[in-house]
């Protein structure tokens, strides 16, 4: 998975265990030493235990994506 930082937004991030649309990237966060992506930030309305910032977004870390496809990420949280 080489994808760049830019190629991740405003794909749509899907949950594999069930099939639930968690919405569409707004963001990545990446090691600035290695230059490699450590996570994506997804706007949400859903309260995952852990998973979220003060600012309400579900952040989704590089081990927890599964497929990365032209228009979608399969993640598995």
């Amino acid at each position: 998975m080489g994808q760049k930082g830019m190629d991740f937004k405003h794909k749509e991030v899907i949950n594999i265990n069930d099939g639930k649309k968690l919405g569409y990237v707004q963001d990545v966060c990446a090691d600035l030493e290695t230059g490699t992506i450590t996570s994506i930030i997804v706007p949400g309305n859903n309260k995952f235990i852990g998973m979220f910032t003060g600012g309400n977004e579900l952040i989704i870390q590089w081990q927890n994506i599964k497929c990365i496809g032209e228009d979608v990420i399969l993640v598995d949280i």
